[in-house]
């Protein structure tokens, strides 16, 4: 997949492609209907926008996103995407009038041949434009447009929102119904304090800002190492939390990998929630902590052996 953060001068190779437009956050099962009405002859496209539109709007806002730029193209990816456009969000894009973005953008930027949006898109400054605008404008500017109907699920509309929702209350399995897949987090390993290692458990601690966090506590994880010697999946045990044994309050993600032995700071991780364990304890000791840690691991390795 090329991924282009740019609308202007692009290859001739790299224009004419059929595309789903969105901001994807989660990639759920009603993008993934707006991305198979976008395959065709031409080859498949995203158009998509980096930083969301939210948060360059409201930037002090609670962190909303269910991936970050670098999950939602892993994601994509796996679903065949050939041509990713994340455009960047900034004063320019925001001063677009509806016209604007799809003459500009769509028709002499990115040359599309087609595009897909789902029933309640709307572009362009202060939102002005509908999916019925772009039909319009794509009749006027060379570019055809398909309209997809929004998805349900056991009745109930599929929106990133109901998935932020089961995710805050520790219901995973109910969040991947809606996604189609297990909610990732992916990012690169950092440098930690190290203390999993010298309690038994060396974890691989990663980076949560910017992300909607699931409800704090400890997770049964699939675990896809993605770059670097070591790279391929795994089971594991999450923490996601703020460590109150050790009276630290930022939040991250520290994730035990099992039966595994090597270095992979700097390498970069997919995590998958599979199920919620338990709250974010303290504890009297040490001893109590890794008592307890120790029967995490086996319940998760119980549950992970049957997914």
């Amino acid at each position: 997949m090329r991924i282009h953060q740019h609308w202007q001068g692009l290859a001739q190779a790299d224009r004419g492609a059929s595309v789903a437009m969105g901001n994807f956050d989660g990639v759920h099962l009603g993008h993934r209907s707006v991305i198979d009405l976008a395959r065709g002859a031409a080859p498949l496209g995203i158009v998509t926008f980096e930083p969301h539109p939210r948060e360059f709007f409201a930037p002090d806002a609670p962190a909303f996103r269910l991936m970050n730029a670098e999950a939602r193209a892993n994601r994509l990816a796996k679903l065949g995407v050939q041509q990713l456009y994340q455009l960047p969000f900034d004063a320019v894009m925001a001063a677009f009038t509806p016209e604007g973005f799809a003459h500009d953008v769509l028709a002499q930027g990115l040359g599309v041949s087609h595009v897909v949006v789902g029933r309640d898109f709307c572009f362009g400054k202060g939102r002005a434009g509908t999916a019925a605008d772009l039909q319009a404008h794509g009749d006027k500017h060379g570019f055809s447009v398909t309209i997809a109907d929004l998805i349900t699920l056991d009745g109930a509309e599929v929106s990133s929102s109901a998935i932020r929702a089961a995710l805050s209350e520790g219901r995973p399995r109910d969040a991947a119904a809606m996604l189609g897949h297990w909610h990732r987090i992916d990012g690169e390993v950092i440098h930690g304090a190290k203390r999993g290692r010298e309690l038994g458990f060396p974890t691989a601690n990663m980076s949560v800002n910017g992300l909607h966090l699931p409800r704090i506590g400890v997770y049964a994880v699939k675990v896809d190492v993605l770059t670097g010697p070591l790279a391929g999946s795994y089971n594991g045990a999450a923490s996601l939390g703020v460590r109150p044994m050790f009276g630290e309050n930022q939040p991250n993600l520290e994730t035990y990998l099992f039966d595994f032995d090597g270095d992979i700071y700097g390498q970069h991780l997919s995590v998958a929630f599979v199920d919620y364990l338990r709250p974010e304890m303290k504890f009297d000791g040490l001893p109590a902590l890794i008592t307890q840690m120790t029967a995490d691991c086996h319940r998760a390795r119980a549950i992970l052996a049957d997914v």
